[in-house]
């Protein structure tokens, strides 16, 4: 946990920031601007949440297949998760724990092994112990990975709260509003032109997910970004089943605090192929067999969420380069890192103070 109060209001601090995007990312770069005495405009063309968000899994982790300065970044944000639950009481976050076996035996013990060392809590466990764990699984691994440390924020509810508190201290949210364009003058980002006419900022903070690109290319600044999609089924409410993250070969699942079972071929969702609507009801049949006790369960809507995703998999984090006044925060991964990123941006933009766990993930580094 930081060692000083991450969100200190800032004596005599009014610098005026736009921070285009509603979701889980734009919220907490919102929030602790706010907090830290900024004075912040949230623009979104959607409702809290954006379109990536609401379609996230919400895993917190810091999991395998990452080199070990990302796994850094991300082992940070899980301690500013409970920084900001803290900060904000009643923030849905819940470390269930994530049991672990969509590897090969043998990858999965490289990772235990690499990620152990780096200092990331992982239990390794026989089918009982994962009986133990998740009682209520239809199929046992004989060899499982367990970190009871890993967790999950329920996605739209965590950015409505970082929103509300965010205008409680002062923000001010324009949801349905359309950003067109950046306005510049002499080179310098000025402000923003929207459907409901320009608002000026000294600083603009583009954190609008898939529709991050375009905005940005009116300003000449291209984002190397893809938009994978991802299909999640979705259950009706039901009683408890799981426990925590279960990350089984080609499904992974876990229980909504509502009682949902949500899940997909992985945690970014199923490929939803050419007819998503058959492919929602084989996920949902596939995790409906995995679990004992679920003969009521019923499948009640699929999403199919598009995550925006840099070209080498790695978040975009920092001032465009060329460009005064423009700020870019854009990834995949965005429940995990999101109140590190908040906090990080705010500093960088308020005080200087670019934190080196950022280093590698400036712009820049496409050029």
């Amino acid at each position: 946990m930081a060692s000083e109060d991450p969100v200190r209001q800032r004596s005599g601090m009014s610098k005026q920031i736009i921070v285009i995007g509603a979701g889980i990312i734009g919220a907490s770069i919102a929030w602790h601007l706010t907090r830290a005495g900024a004075e912040v405009t949230v623009i979104a063309d959607s409702a809290a949440g954006g379109v990536a968000t609401p379609n996230s899994f919400a895993w917190i982790n810091a999991s395998w297949g990452n080199p070990e300065t990302y796994f850094r970044l991300r082992t940070r944000a899980m301690t500013e998760w409970t920084r900001l639950a803290q900060d904000l009481p009643g923030l849905p976050l819940a470390w269930c724990g994530g049991l672990c076996w969509d590897l090969p035996e043998a990858e999965l013990e490289t990772y235990a092994t690499e990620h152990s060392a780096w200092g990331y809590g992982i239990e390794r466990v026989d089918g009982a112990g994962a009986a133990r764990i998740e009682p209520n699984l239809a199929a046992l691994p004989d060899f499982a990975l367990y970190v009871p440390g890993e967790g999950v924020a329920e996605p739209v509810a965590a950015t409505e709260a970082l929103l509300a508190d965010a205008e409680r201290h002062g923000a001010r949210v324009l949801a349905g509003t359309v950003v067109t364009a950046l306005t510049q003058t002499d080179g310098s980002v000025v402000g923003v032109d929207t459907s409901a006419g320009l608002i000026a900022a000294e600083e603009v903070v583009i954190a609008a997910g898939v529709g991050s690109p375009d905005i940005a290319a009116t300003a000449g600044v291209k984002l190397p970004i893809e938009t994978p999609p991802g299909l999640i089924v979705h259950s009706r409410p039901y009683e408890k089943l799981l426990n925590g993250l279960v990350l089984a070969e080609r499904l992974h699942m876990r229980q909504t605090a509502e009682g949902r079972i949500i899940a997909g071929s992985d945690f970014g969702g199923a490929d939803p192929g050419m007819d998503a609507e058959a492919t929602a009801r084989e996920l949902f049949a596939a995790t409906k067999a995995m679990l004992r006790g679920a003969d009521g369960l019923e499948l009640d809507f699929h999403t199919v969420g598009y995550r925006p995703t840099p070209i080498d998999g790695f978040p975009i984090i920092g001032r465009a380069e060329g460009v005064d006044g423009l700020y870019v925060a854009v990834m995949h991964s965005g429940i995990t890192l999101a109140p590190a990123v908040g906090l990080f941006v705010t500093r960088e933009i308020l005080d200087g103070d670019r934190d080196a766990l950022l280093a590698p993930y400036g712009l820049s580094r496409f050029t």
